[in-house]
């Protein structure tokens, strides 16, 4: 069994390796798309808009189907980042040494 200081340590060596992976995904990107890549949607690791771009094409549908679009787009761009985030996390735990599946605060 391990003793308490050596599991404080270890829960802070987590907090600061959960936060550097924080700050890690920041500088991540995902382009998530919709109608065959007619518009993109660029998203940070923190799920911030850093683009959206729109092929000459979507500008001439109606506007009904140029909101659906562009909402399918992001959905496609924020699965993206999850599973980016999922993977850095695995990736903090693994070096930690945590059993395989654990769920890391993101």
């Amino acid at each position: 069994m391990l003793k308490l200081d050596e599991m404080l340590k270890r829960a802070h060596e987590l907090q600061d390796r959960i936060e550097e992976a924080r700050e890690g995904m920041k500088a991540l990107r995902a382009t998530g798309e919709s109608g065959g890549g007619i518009v993109k949607v660029t998203l940070n690791g923190a799920c911030e808009a850093i683009s959206v771009r729109m092929e000459a094409s979507a500008l001439a549908e109606e506007r009904p189907v140029l909101q659906d679009l562009i909402a399918a787009a992001i959905n496609d761009a924020v699965r993206r980042v999850t599973e980016l985030q999922k993977e850095s996390m695995g990736s903090v735990a693994k070096q930690i040494g945590l059993p395989p599946g654990i769920k890391l605060p993101i």
